[in-house]
């Protein structure tokens, strides 16, 4: 008998009801997304930069090379179903354990098994392991073995970044491929080949565009999330006796209103320019509606947390340096979890931001400065600045009265710094909002020392 968590497919399963970590029934009963899975990778959408002529993912996925694969990709991008495809062949041994209900013990008992069937000349195992990165250290080294001589050929799974969540031996034994999250264009080719394939609805109803849009949306790139939803909202409108399923349908048949605001158009932009404003203003509550907003549509999250990095700069600067670094963050969060978990450093972010004291005074200084220099305001560096580091840079003068900082006590030194065309501007003008009421003072002694003024 099998140990928890895994199942065995010898040969190719049953066409419509095997599911990856299911038990291979045939009962016709099964979710939209498992009936609507690609028979092939041709009809694998959204992942053309896997799919060339010889590359990794064929060789894997069609038996001709038995290497180990991570396949690292976002929620619903198509892992379950690569595996889904190899498991298809009948030329070698499928089995598969989910890292959420399967430890050591199981690990070693399948290589065990693998290594057996090996030996009295049976296939090649392939064993999958989904939500790989959330093995222990020690599971993911109990591994290493048996990949490393070939006794299992590796297929596994995570939404996390692999080089962060798996061992560093096990990622240098496999080879790794990237999945893309899909974008809206790949969501409706999925809803619009489940409408219409005998495998999915069969065309028995009728999906308006606005619905076909909300459904595209509320996805946010997860084609599994997609095609639930459809079933749902089919189901709903056939319990209603409707022919068709509307945005309404699909609110009822989902629990989530629809947003409405086309992100390619007037309303993304609105949106987008009441959340800064908002921040700006520092209303947090308003700006944590807008976020809400923006991520209910299904708006790309780099777009928001590139907004955020910017406005903390814009509008907050030096009043609160480590709101850049908090926005930074976000953004991070963003490109290596990946939506929806990263929902959650976009709100906090919002909140660091919307509360810190403002100021734009570092926007008007670089505003200001390249004003000056596209007006012509250059003017030559002056010479004790200059590098002085090549042969002759002494004969020209360069560096040689140029005074170093830390060998004054106060580590700052009355010098020339800036070119004659300049000389005396004021870029930067600190407010007295939060920390820049410090660097105002500080400043003004700053500057006093290095342009000589009242000596």
């Amino acid at each position: 008998m099998d140990a928890p968590g895994l199942f065995e497919l010898a040969g190719p399963p049953e066409p419509s009801g095997s599911g990856i970590l299911g038990t291979g029934s045939t009962s016709g009963d099964e979710p939209l997304a498992v009936r609507m899975r690609p028979r092939s990778l041709d009809e694998l959408v959204g992942q053309d930069h896997l799919l060339t002529a010889g590359s990794p993912l064929r060789q894997v996925v069609e038996g001709r090379q038995p290497m180990s694969v991570i396949l690292w990709g976002p929620p619903g991008s198509g892992k379950t179903t690569i595996a889904h495809l190899v498991a298809t062949s009948d030329d070698r041994r499928f089995r598969a354990m989910s890292a959420l209900n399967s430890g050591v013990k199981d690990v070693r008992a399948a290589i065990d098994e693998a290594r057996r069937i090996r030996r009295t000349g049976g296939p090649q195992t392939i064993l999958f392991i989904d939500e790989v990165h959330r093995f222990t250290k020690t599971q993911q080294d109990s591994l290493l073995g048996a990949v490393e001589d070939r006794t299992i050929t590796l297929l596994a799974a995570t939404t996390e970044n692999p080089y962060f969540s798996v061992v560093a031996p096990l990622v240098s034994r496999c080879v790794l491929l990237t999945l893309r999250e899909l974008d809206n264009e790949d969501i409706g080719k999925l809803i619009d080949r489940a409408v219409a394939d005998e495998r999915g609805l069969s065309g028995g109803v009728h999906l308006t565009d606005d619905a076909r849009d909300h459904l595209v949306r509320t996805a946010a790139g997860d084609a599994r999330k997609s095609l639930t939803a459809l079933e749902a909202a089919a189901a709903t409108a056939g319990a209603e006796g409707e022919p068709q399923i509307t945005v309404a349908v699909v609110e009822a048949a989902i629990d989530t209103a629809a947003v409405r605001y086309d992100r390619d158009g007037d309303g993304h932009y609105d949106v987008a320019s009441a959340l800064i404003k908002s921040l700006r203003g520092s209303d947090v509550d308003a700006a944590m509606h807008y976020l809400a907003r923006m991520v209910v549509a299904g708006e790309d999250p780099r777009f928001i947390s590139r907004r955020l990095v910017i406005f903390a700069s814009e509008d907050i600067g030096m009043a609160d340096p480590t709101a850049l670094q908090t926005a930074t963050a976000a953004a991070t969060a963003v490109e290596r979890i990946g939506m929806p978990e990263a929902r959650l450093g976009l709100a906090q972010a919002v909140v660091h931001l919307a509360t810190a004291p403002k100021s734009n005074a570092v926007t008007t200084a670089i505003g200001e400065a390249i004003d000056d220099v596209r007006k012509g305001k250059i003017g030559p560096v002056p010479p004790d600045l200059r590098d002085a580091h090549y042969k002759s840079a002494a004969q020209l003068g360069h560096g040689k009265a140029y005074v170093y900082p830390h060998d004054d006590p106060r580590g700052v030194v009355p010098q020339r710094y800036a070119p004659d065309v300049v000389a005396g501007r004021d870029y930067y003008r600190p407010t007295r909002h939060g920390q820049e009421a410090e660097i105002a003072g500080r400043l003004e002694k700053l500057r006093r020392i290095v342009r000589d003024e009242g000596r």
